[in-house]
């Protein structure tokens, strides 16, 4: 085996430029699935953390008639925790208004949440120590779409639990950041005291969030969700779209691929009195194919030195400091939670996954036209007729 590898390293020394653009190409692919999947992933664990953040928490327990895609369920969709039964539970009572920002009118969900929750980032406390009627929190893209700012205060109208109209003006409070649409746009947030008593819906809550100390358990009325169940359609949309960024970089490795197999086939033929003088001295004829298919293997272990080298710096660059997002592209315009800027995360996982592939793939390609050795006679391999 030894010798077998100082051989294939002999030869593909030799071949000069040759090994040198196929090694090239095959760094090339080998750098640009790891990048691709690198920023796929970071791009999954800054959703998933930015989300359970601020709207996921622990998990959820939801009214039994809420649908979050379905708006005509709001009306219907709330009511009370049996006695002691909400410790460690954040309450969020959910309503349709309309709120007239510069005389227009904009449908939004009014939610209400409790001032003193640590559970998620909303950061409530500003609704403590202010005096204003009804204090309300948004979001910078909520403020931005309607030339909102902190100290405005705005018309809002909403239904009692009777469907009676009622209006009145809310003041900004504060205007937060966050990656998460599902907080943030056509939304305003108040103090779920306040909604209750705007709404007559005293004790109810649309849903409510845990957190890590509380127990699921089976209450009529209310269906809990954990996080890992809540993130399982950011996963599936993230995995969507990792399949379909992968035929860029399957593309890449086709065309690496065909060119270690035109290689070694032109190398199979010019090297016929070679093969037949390796026979001769006593090789077998499919110790001879494990040469061959050792030396195209080799372009992949050299690719992966060569990627390795060339691509740590550039992956440590962008694993330090992020891609910037483009400032048109929104989270609503993308139908999911992303930041502003995106982190890449290469693991080791990714690397030797990345590497097993690159290696398998090019030595089962420079296994198929090693074949035709096999059936080579030595007499012909040495006066170099073998068709």
């Amino acid at each position: 085996m030894k010798l077998a590898f100082q051989l294939a390293y002999r030869n593909l020394v030799g071949a000069g430029l040759r090994t040198w653009l196929n090694v090239g190409i095959l760094a090339f692919t080998f750098i640009v699935i790891i990048f691709f999947n690198g920023y796929l992933d970071g791009w999954n664990l800054q959703a998933q953390r930015e989300s359970i953040k601020w709207e996921y928490g622990n998990g959820q327990l939801r009214h039994q008639d809420y649908d979050p895609l379905d708006p005509f369920t709001l009306t219907d969709a709330h009511g009370k925790l049996e006695s002691g039964k909400s410790g460690n539970l954040s309450p969020i009572l959910i309503r349709q208004a309309s709120l007239y920002p510069e005389g227009r009118m904009i449908s939004i969900l009014m939610k209400g949440i409790d001032a003193n929750q640590e559970t998620l980032s909303i950061p409530t406390e500003a609704f403590q120590g202010t005096d204003a009627g009804i204090p309300a929190l948004i979001g910078q893209r909520m403020a931005n779409s309607n030339n909102l700012k902190v100290g405005d205060q705005v018309l809002l109208r909403w239904r009692d639990k009777n469907g009676t109209f009622d209006a009145s003006e809310i003041t900004i409070t504060e205007i937060f950041e966050t990656d998460v649409a599902g907080v943030d746009l056509g939304q305003i947030w108040i103090p779920i005291e306040k909604l209750w008593e705007m709404t007559e819906l005293n004790g109810h809550a649309t849903y409510f969030v845990a957190n890590e100390k509380y127990e699921a358990e089976k209450l009529e009325g209310w269906e809990f969700s954990s996080k890992e169940e809540l993130l399982n359609q950011l996963k599936e949309i993230i995995e969507m779209k990792s399949a379909s960024s992968s035929i860029l970089y399957l593309l890449l490795l086709g065309i690496a691929l065909l060119a270690i197999f035109d290689t070694q086939v032109l190398s199979i033929f010019r090297r016929q009195k070679e093969i037949g003088t390796y026979i001769a001295l006593g090789m077998t004829r499919w110790q001879v194919v494990k040469l061959f298919t050792i030396e195209g293997s080799m372009y992949s272990l050299m690719a992966s030195v060569v990627g390795i080298i060339i691509g740590t710096p550039i992956f440590w660059y962008f694993a330090t400091n992020g891609i910037g997002m483009p400032e048109y592209v929104t989270p609503e315009d993308m139908g999911i939670t992303i930041a502003q800027r995106i982190y890449p995360a290469f693991s080791i996982g990714l690397l030797l996954g990345t590497l097993a592939l690159v290696v398998i793939s090019a030595t089962i390609v420079s296994f198929l036209p090693s074949r035709k050795i096999a059936k080579m006679d030595p007499v012909d391999a040495l006066k170099g007729k073998v068709q």
